[in-house]
């Protein structure tokens, strides 16, 4: 029997992709009171990769949802606790640790079922403390030029960085690429699996990648906010669609693979 484009192996199949959300005071219609929220360039990107985006907020946490998908989106948001890598709380660092419990669960489920992990922003500080890895509270601090990475509220600032031949990041973006981007932390001690694929002038670490296993990427940037270049969700996207046919094909063969995935 043929596959239907809804089913994975099908013509047109539509990756189910997680994400993970905020969840804070909103505004809708006449209403105001706490909501789960996801900006919508993130929902837009996935989408128009050939995506079908899945929210996850931090209520109800349930690791195991995982298994209904093929890939994870650990997003953008506010700073990781530090109580999470063991470190003294900065006078600048706002967290919100029942989030962080949240992302680190689910980021850890999606290392340990080989699930396609993609973490964005905050979600790159987050794969970095579920490994072993540590942050930089507050970048100004120990970099000069740190303003560009955050240059106002509410106002993203753009980052050109170079990438790592042989690396997931220089296979979809090539030898150089910029972002926009906003933050005032980063990755401070790389965690132990992760190597750094993507640098900043400035020396600020872009991207990081596993070194062995199923795909994973966290970027330090915010790709959902690029329109214009959609080559990272595209990439995703595509790694989504060959797990799910792995998935359901059987046994997956050469998930050991570092580059399993890249195209």
């Amino acid at each position: 029997m043929a596959s239907s484009a809804s089913e994975p192996g099908g013509t047109g199949y539509r990756p189910r992709i997680g994400l993970t959300t905020y969840y804070q005071e909103g505004t809708w219609g006449v209403w105001s009171s706490v909501a789960a929220i996801v900006p919508g360039a993130y929902v837009e990107a996935v989408a128009a990769a050939g995506g079908t985006p899945v929210l996850l907020p931090p209520v109800g946490t349930d690791p195991s949802v995982l298994k209904l998908l093929d890939g994870l989106i650990v997003i953008g948001g506010t700073d990781v606790d530090p109580d999470f890598y063991g470190a003294d709380r900065h006078e600048e660092t706002y967290s919100q640790p029942s989030r962080d419990e949240h992302d680190l669960a689910l980021t850890r489920a999606a290392l340990d079922q080989g699930l396609p992990l993609f973490a964005i922003c905050r979600g790159a500080q987050i794969l970095n403390v579920a490994l072993g890895g540590t942050l930089i509270q507050h970048l100004p601090d120990v970099n000069t030029e740190a303003d560009q990475h955050r240059p106002g509220p509410g106002l993203y600032g753009k980052v050109q960085f170079t990438t790592t031949p042989g690396s997931r990041c220089h296979e979809l973006l090539g030898e150089t690429a910029w972002s926009p981007c906003y933050h005032h932390q980063a990755l401070d001690q790389v965690a132990e699996g992760l190597q750094v694929t993507a640098r900043a002038p400035d020396g600020t670490i872009e991207a990081v990648e596993t070194t062995s296993g199923p795909w994973v990427l966290g970027v330090q940037f915010h790709p959902e906010e690029n329109r214009k270049d959609p080559r990272l969700f595209e990439g995703f996207i595509e790694v989504a669609r060959r797990f799910a046919d792995d998935r359901d094909a059987g046994p997956r063969i050469g998930h050991d693979r570092k580059d399993t995935f890249i195209s």
